[in-house]
């Protein structure tokens, strides 16, 4: 007879228990990781809850704006919740050009205090204004228009006697001598420095200067010796208030020292 198998049942084996200190021995480094990782968080979460508090802009100081106001700059720069940090905002415009903003080449942000900043505003050096069709074109040193506007500008001159057939914003004012532009920069400048505001500035056919201020116009011939003419220049327009004419000085240098005024009723 065919003997009967007996069925064994196999027991499978449990491993013991591992206590605590037993997995953490085992486990140790994965362990350290995660509680470095916990502390990092935790202190991540105080510093940016310290940097939050602290840091938040209260004073605000806005400086070398000269087409925009204190507040429209602002109004630029910080338009969103974060903007309003201080450590923020300067790292954001931290050697950052400004595009799409008429007039201004770069903004940067200066902390001062950690709830105090200052936004120094660096504009784009415009030499002067034309008008073209009803509105007023300002350009460059360069000669590109940067902007148009309905409204004239009482800091740089209008600019006379350029001729050109069309106008295309950030591109060059096409002129037959592009060199008049730097020469108006330079007349510009040297006006402001000794702050002298002129109405409007004309280029003859031979590009000799010719400035306006009120109803006196100033012959200052050729771009030469314009530091030494203009020095003379701010000395004599007081004296010349109220009246109406000519001052000749295109023959003026150091040597000569030719001026004259014709007057007019």
């Amino acid at each position: 007879m065919a003997k009967k198998r007996r069925k064994v049942k196999k027991r499978r084996m449990h491993a013991p228990r591992m206590s605590f200190g037993e997995l953490f021995f085992l486990h140790k480094s994965i362990f350290i990781l995660g509680a470095l990782a916990v502390v990092i968080l935790i202190a991540a979460l105080c510093a940016f809850s310290y940097f939050a508090k602290n840091y938040t802009i209260t004073n605000v100081y806005v400086d070398g704006n000269v087409h925009y106001s204190d507040e429209e700059i602002m109004n630029m720069i910080m338009v969103d919740k974060l903007d309003r940090n201080s450590i923020y905002l300067s790292l954001k415009y931290r050697n950052k050009e400004v595009t799409g903003v008429p007039f201004i080449e770069k903004m940067d942000v200066e902390i001062l205090s950690p709830d105090t900043i200052r936004i120094n505003v660096y504009e784009k050096a415009i030499a002067g204004y034309v008008k073209y069709l009803d509105r007023y074109i300002f350009f460059d040193r360069e000669g590109i228009v940067v902007e148009t506007s309905e409204q004239p500008s009482s800091e740089v001159p209008l600019v006379l006697g350029l001729t050109f057939d069309y106008i295309v914003l950030h591109e060059k004012l096409p002129v037959e001598n592009e060199s008049v532009f730097s020469e108006i920069l330079d007349v510009t400048q040297v006006l402001k420095k000794y702050d002298l505001s002129a109405d409007k500035i004309f280029f003859d056919s031979n590009f000799h200067l010719y400035i306006y201020f009120e109803n006196v116009e100033v012959s200052l011939g050729t771009n030469d010796n314009i530091d030494e003419k203009v020095i003379q220049l701010q000395y004599i327009l007081p004296k010349l208030q109220g009246k109406s004419g000519i001052l000749e000085m295109s023959e003026y240098d150091s040597n000569t020292q030719n001026i004259t005024f014709e007057e007019k009723n």
